[in-house]
């Protein structure tokens, strides 16, 4: 019994440990933050980069300290991270119009231009919808729709008059069928935010090449500051396509993922 008591001891006493630190963490992360912001007010931009990358370090991940950090690096004239982070703001925020802005004015300096090729109309409005709002509120909406399918089932199977009866069935198609379509909708954004399969050139200029090798042939030549779609890598290259369906491979240390 004795020794029961004693493992129960310690087990409250490590959790309390663990609550602090994880509370103390927290804590110093909000002084960073007011810390930062303060900094960047007094346009000591620099300073700001560097507490703001404390609190990334840590592991806190949001769309306003992405979108803090990018101005932060705007400021100090680093476009490449200005881009780099504002983009990662836009994988949390993706229908954050001041981020888009940002991000407009940072691209103004990326020498490479690319043409976009164009998308189908499907495909456009399937991409501007799951934009529209963050995974978490498409997982919300999805719930809310198939509880309210669950209501109109209930209804179906349980209602005498036949009028009620068609209703309630043709509602609760319409609602699983919605449900089904937002919580794709929300996997969809699930997956941007794990896999992040996009990246940003860091070196100032590189070639692309046919082959994952220096000495394959010369495709075309980016420069810094380019989003670019990550497709495969082998050792220490990486294949990547443009938004103009170009495609070829560069050295790893050219990019940095989004």
């Amino acid at each position: 019994m004795k020794a029961k008591k004693y493992i129960y001891k310690y087990i409250l006493i490590l959790i309390g440990i663990l609550l602090s630190v994880n509370s103390f963490a927290q804590e110093t992360n909000a002084q960073l933050w007011e810390k930062a912001n303060a900094y960047y007010t007094t346009e000591e931009y620099q300073q700001a980069v560097s507490i703001y990358e404390q609190i990334v370090d840590s592991g806190e991940e949001s769309a306003k300290l992405y979108f803090n950090l990018g101005n932060a690096y705007y400021k100090t004239g680093d476009v490449n991270n200005a881009i780099l982070f504002f983009e990662r703001a836009k994988v949390l925020a993706p229908n954050d119009a001041d981020i888009d802005f940002n991000l407009s004015i940072a691209n103004q300096f990326v020498v490479t231009k690319i043409e976009e090729l164009p998308q189908p109309f499907f495909a456009r409005w399937r991409t501007s919808t799951i934009d529209k709002y963050p995974a978490d509120t498409w997982s919300a909406i999805s719930i809310g729709s198939f509880l309210l399918f669950l209501i109109f089932l209930g209804l179906f199977i349980f209602s005498r008059r036949s009028s009620i009866k068609r209703i309630a069935f043709w509602i609760g198609i319409i609602t699983v069928v919605f449900s089904g379509f937002t919580f794709s909708f929300a996997n969809q954004q699930k997956k941007d935010i794990k896999n992040r399969n996009h990246a940003i050139v860091f070196c100032p200029r590189v070639t692309v090449k046919s082959s994952p090798t220096q000495t394959g042939t010369d495709l075309f030549l980016i420069y810094e500051g380019l989003k670019i779609e990550i497709t495969d890598s082998l050792n220490t290259w990486t294949e990547i396509k443009l938004a103009d369906g170009n495609e070829g491979w560069l050295p790893d240390s050219c990019i940095v993922k989004i």
